[in-house]
């Protein structure tokens, strides 16, 4: 019998990949017609454009990413952004790029030309990212991140114009629900220990073509089978052992490996309630999500030739510049995303509202977007885009083997040692994966390793 793989985002399908490189048959059941969860694509009716739920980011610290965009073929629809683009009120557009310095150091001629920071805010924000370098928190530990930035000296320009705009993107919370832990994953690994960390890459086809258009042949070729609008109701038991999956429509499949690949809130639906004491389910419930929203737009010209800038004072967050588009019937039109991640204060704004707030903004950054005609204009929020990585919530996440012979868990939500990322989801299919092979007597390492640190970031800041 064939393990099964119930769920088709990124931790299913990593898993799915690692053990299909491995010549082990998998049937992959995804329940709706594409692959890829959260990073999904649909039809904007009006322009007939292929959008994105939202911009999916990855950085060069995502080594598991990475190996698995290289294996299963994703990496040349992918590319690098070696230049990031600051915007600040004045409208001055920052550059930041590495200098031809060792890490820790690459980026600090780029942190020293910020333009809306002042000579002093600066030289806090080295103090704050030695000291958080320096940090090694709890499990536990009840501080937020604002508490911490607080407790060390960070003054109020410095927290909105940097910590927040770095942290909101990354990990979608605002900084009083983000744990210390999160935070520094993110400025250690992206921006400290190594000079290829905080590389950016971005897609350049619609999300749907990576994995459904892409991954979903690759596993197909490798002997799996991935099955789309099959949902699952049930995973079956017997005793403290998996015996099988039952669908929707009635349909059973046996099996004695599943490798549940679910957000946390849809993981107790899906198993027997006598499984739940024994799996410690009652954690979920105290895992909570926060909402990413996206802004699309449709111009009649180019607004900025700019590939992506990051707005900085502003309720837009991230602007990508996805170019133009031309459409059956329509004529050719300049296509802008722009992102507000942990978009908590969104909610039950009427849509329209949002779009001319955004579109203002851009007026007042842009002088050719004073000239250009709006076509269209699109809100979406993805609303449970990410878990929340409040305080304390390390607890809360299972890890990938549990107690119930056969059954393996999957997710950016499980143990992973990341905050809810595409990384932390391919971890987790990695880390499935391996469970399963080990339990079928044929251990295999397919976790990827972190990048090195570098000599001079280990003595400068003691990471």
């Amino acid at each position: 019998m064939n393990p099964i793989v119930v769920g088709g985002g990124l931790a299913g399908l990593a898993a799915a990949a690692a053990l299909a490189t491995r010549g082990i048959r998998v049937t992959l059941l995804e329940s709706r017609p594409r692959l890829g969860g959260r990073a999904s694509s649909f039809t904007d009716q009006v322009t007939g454009t292929t959008i994105d739920n939202c911009q999916h980011v990855s950085l060069g610290c995502c080594t598991n990413w990475q190996h698995f965009c290289d294996t299963t073929g994703l990496t040349p629809h992918l590319g690098w952004e070696r230049t990031l683009y600051f915007i600040a009120r004045d409208g001055k557009v920052n550059r930041l790029h590495a200098a031809p310095f060792p890490a820790p150091l690459h980026l600090l001629p780029g942190f020293a030309r910020l333009s809306y920071l002042s000579w002093s805010d600066k030289q806090s924000l080295a103090r704050g990212l030695k000291a958080l370098a320096r940090t090694t928190p709890a499990a536990d530990d009840p501080r937020s991140f604002a508490d911490w930035l607080k407790e060390n000296g960070q003054p109020p320009a410095t927290i909105e114009r940097f910590w927040h705009v770095v942290l909101v993107s990354a990990l979608s919370e605002s900084l009083d629900r983000i744990d210390v832990a999160s935070a520094r994953k993110v400025f250690v690994d992206a921006f400290l220990a190594n000079r290829r960390g905080w590389l950016m890459q971005l897609p350049r086809v619609p999300l749907d073509e990576l994995y459904s258009g892409q991954v979903k042949p690759w596993l197909e070729e490798r002997g799996a089978e991935a099955r789309l609008q099959a949902g699952v109701s049930r995973i079956l038991c017997e005793g403290n052992r998996v015996r099988g999956v039952a669908l929707r429509s009635g349909e059973e499949l046996p099996a004695e490996e599943v490798i549940l690949a679910v957000p946390h809130y849809l993981v107790r639906s899906l198993l027997p309630d006598e499984a739940a004491p024994m799996l410690h389910l009652d954690r979920l419930d105290q895992i909570e999500t926060a909402p990413i929203s996206s802004v699309h737009l449709w111009f009649d010209r180019p607004i900025t030739d700019l590939p992506h800038a990051v707005l900085i004072d502003r309720l837009s967050q991230w602007l990508f510049n996805r170019g133009t588009v031309r459409e059956s019937g329509n004529g050719p039109r300049s296509y802008y995303q722009v992102v507000i991640s942990a978009s908590h204060s969104l909610r039950g704004r009427p849509q329209q509202e949002v779009v001319e707030e955004v579109v203002r903004e851009l007026r007042e950054i842009f002088p050719e977007a004073r000239a250009a005609r709006l076509e269209h204009g699109r809100f979406v929020t993805e609303h449970r885009a990410v878990f929340s990585v409040r305080p304390g919530t390390r607890r809360f996440r299972l890890p990938q083997r549990t107690a119930v012979s056969g059954l393996y868990l999957a997710g950016d939500w499980t143990q992973t040692g990341w905050p809810g990322t595409m990384e932390s989801a391919v971890r987790s299919g990695y880390l499935a994966a391996e469970a399963l092979l080990a339990d079928k007597g044929r251990p295999d390492p397919i976790l990827q390793p972190d990048l090195p640190k570098a000599t001079l970031a280990r003595l400068l800041m003691g990471i």
